[in-house]
């Protein structure tokens, strides 16, 4: 059997990034950019009042104070939008601005509206000005010719903002990939629909499509193929229009178990065994020269199979450097003994405690029980080998969700 790492690492050896497309802005939220963008222009494009105020030169406002304050001839107004045409900041006046408007030649400062007195065409300065104070520069954020965004950076909304104030309308991001699911095996049936004797619902297929949705790929569901070969077949070569194909079911040893047994005759396997549990049924191989991870059919090990192999997977066919949920530490909140030999995955919850993060077991860990991860938020990962531990022992977790969901650490405490 293959050890988690190394079964990864296969997979993802065997993908590489999708081809880039341009796309409007709009459109490319989440994508990931194929090439680094540089600025095309200036931010600020001009220099501009950072408040509501008027423009001074500093010397002619020094000393100015609430006793004693220094009154200036306004000689003009310049809203947001408008240029200063015509104005000069002559010694003695003062051009009042708004916010973003830009500063007229010869300002120096711009003093708050509220450091003033209004006095119709004068205005009386109670407050002194540093050369600069609220007047944003032209280019301080970006100057022409930067770079902005590197390739491999995900366009989060704030990188889209960053690129519509620099005129950027189009961007060439990887395309999300698109991913095929299959189901199979006689005893399942829709959630929707009512189970004949002896089967049961598909209860982990919706929740491969949200995943799948979540990591960035746009899924596509094939319905569920009964234990026939011939209609598995022609299942997947429906699938494999897709650039990735994620089977359940069918890749261990019995009789029925068809995916392995039509890959190993009619594709290609590299592997179908990992030494992890749950989900040591997984398998990797192609499908007319797509890629097709197999998952177990057991609903929790089909799930952690998914954010072990797959979501890499997927992050990788869209562009992504950052493939791998990052390592975190927490401390168990109960002793725990490990007898089985290969890799756990234990569904549990984090939490803060007053010692950091703490992570509480499910009391439900079987392959089949669901309710540990709809409860939870993380894997605690145990190394190979038995082990025990005792209760505030550091454990590797794997954190699914915001951790924010299950409460901040109480600022009380800070």
């Amino acid at each position: 059997m293959l050890r988690v790492d190394d079964a990864r690492a296969r997979i993802l050896a065997a993908l590489t990034a999708l081809p880039p497309r341009p796309v409007a802005l709009t459109e490319a939220v989440g994508a990931v950019l194929a090439e680094s963008l540089r600025a095309p222009e200036a931010l600020p494009p001009f220099d501009n009042s950072a408040v509501d105020g008027y423009a001074v030169r500093v010397g002619c406002v020094r000393g100015a104070s609430a006793a004693a304050p220094v009154t200036l001839r306004v000689v003009g107004e310049v809203p947001a939008g408008r240029l200063a045409e015509g104005l000069v900041l002559a010694p003695g006046t003062a051009v009042r601005v708004m916010t973003g408007a830009p500063v007229p030649p010869g300002a120096e400062a711009v003093v708050m509206r509220e450091d003033t007195d209004e006095r119709g065409e004068a205005v009386g300065v109670r407050e002194p000005a540093e050369a600069g104070e609220n007047i944003r520069r032209a280019g301080e954020d970006v100057r022409v010719g930067d770079e902005v965004l590197g390739a491999g950076a995900v366009l989060k909304p704030s990188a889209v903002a960053l690129l519509a104030a620099l005129g950027v309308g189009r961007v060439a991001v990887h395309r999300r990939p698109r991913v095929a699911l299959v189901a199979t095996g006689d005893e399942l049936v829709w959630p929707d629909e009512r189970p004949s004797p002896g089967q049961i619902r598909a209860s982990s297929a919706l929740a491969l499509e949200a995943l799948v949705r979540a990591a960035g790929g746009e899924p596509a569901q094939l319905g569920i193929v009964r234990d026939d070969r011939a209609a598995l077949e022609a299942a997947l070569t429906r699938a494999a229009e897709a650039d990735l194909i994620l089977t359940t079911g069918g890749v261990s040893v019995g009789d029925h178990d068809l995916v392995r047994q039509v890959l190993e005759a009619q594709g290609a396997i590299a592997f179908w065994r990992i030494d992890m549990q749950p989900g040591k049924p997984l398998a990797f191989g192609h499908w007319a020269h797509t890629p097709l991870i197999g998952l177990p059919g057991n609903p929790v090990s089909s799930l952690v199979g998914f954010e072990l192999f797959a979501r890499p997977a997927i992050r990788r066919l869209a562009g992504h450097t950052d493939l791998i949920r990052p390592p975190m530490q927490a401390r168990l909140a109960a002793d725990h003994e490990k007898r089985a030999p290969r890799r756990q995955f234990l569904r549990a919850t984090v939490r803060w405690s007053e010692t950091g993060l703490q992570a509480t077991l499910s009391a439900r860990q079987g392959s089949h029980q669901l309710t540990g991860l709809a409860e939870g938020n993380a894997l605690v990962v145990l190394p190979e080998g038995p082990g025990q531990w005792a209760a505030g022992d550091a454990v590797e977790v794997m954190l699914l969700e915001e951790l924010e969901a299950y409460g901040r650490r109480d600022p009380d405490a800070e």
